[in-house]
């Protein structure tokens, strides 16, 4: 009977002790790492300590400001050379002239006594490729060789009135941008000055031909953005000479387009007080004294 009774208790306590392993598992896995994965090696703090060791006021503790980035230095707009101290004729001693039958009356009655100028009746910035009409020892060539050919430090170059009728501005910037190009190819050191087509007069802007004062506007407006495009010097000259209305002078020209005497030197007077590039201080005109 003893034996029966022990296997009874035995089998009434085995329970018991599964029942407890059960209570000590539960209180095993409730204090291990919280929310890590099994075969993660990073372990995570309690909740409790981490609330401890970093305060509500510190987790919520505003960040600094970020920084703004500096805001990049507006850019200018590109503008034409802006008016100076007058320079003396000197300064004209490395200039060449590049132009049609303006440039040439400029040669014949601006008084300058320096400077070398290249200029042909209808020329074009496509005929100064190609046309043969400047004279040279050995014969005739086109002015851009004639330019190539001859010492400088400025090219001041005046085309555009010719091309007033030709289908589209597009043809004229482009044929224009490879005046410039050709002159750097020959000259790598020279500054190029692109001027501005001068602007005709009111009786021959009433005419109602291509040649008129919108049209050349419009030119003007292209040779400038070519100017900024190349980084060229852009000369604003047309204001040298224009009345209160925008028109060439009528006292400053014999035909409506061409400068006479006084226009011719107005324009060189407008050339003095527009030097570009470092001017050096002996070619700066003394101040004159009222």
């Amino acid at each position: 009977m003893a034996g029966k009774r022990e296997k009874a208790n035995g089998r009434m306590r085995l329970p018991g002790i599964m029942a407890l392993l059960a209570v000590m598992a539960v209180v095993l896995t409730s204090t291990g790492p919280a929310g890590a994965a099994v075969d993660s090696p990073v372990e995570q703090a309690p909740a409790q300590l981490l609330a401890a060791e970093h305060p509500a006021e510190r987790q919520n503790a505003k960040q600094p400001p970020k920084q703004k980035t500096p805001a990049e230095p507006e850019k200018k707009a590109f503008a034409p050379v802006a008016e100076s101290a007058p320079v003396k004729d000197t300064y004209f001693d490395d200039v060449v002239f590049l132009g049609d039958s303006r440039t040439e009356g400029f040669s014949l009655y601006s008084g300058l006594k320096t400077g070398t100028c290249f200029y042909a009746v209808g020329a074009t910035v496509e005929s100064v490729f190609t046309k043969d009409v400047w004279e040279t020892p050995e014969g005739k060539v086109p002015l851009l060789d004639a330019v190539a050919e001859t010492a400088c430090g400025k090219v001041y170059v005046m085309l555009g009135v010719n091309e007033l009728g030709w289908n589209g501005t597009e043809i004229f910037r482009n044929q224009c941008a490879k005046v410039i190009d050709r002159i750097r190819e020959d000259h790598p050191d020279a500054e190029v000055v692109l001027q501005s087509i001068l602007p005709v007069s009111a009786k021959q802007d009433a005419k109602g031909s291509y040649v008129n004062n919108e049209r050349i506007a419009v030119y003007n407006q292209e040779l400038l953005a070519l100017a900024e495009e190349k980084a060229c010097a852009y000369l604003n000259v047309a204001e040298a000479v224009v009345d209160e209305n925008g028109f060439l002078r009528e006292d400053w020209t014999f035909d409506g387009v061409h400068l006479n005497v006084q226009g011719c030197q107005a324009w060189l007077e407008y050339l003095r007080t527009h030097p570009v590039g470092e001017v050096p201080e002996e070619q700066m005109a003394e101040e004159q004294t009222p």
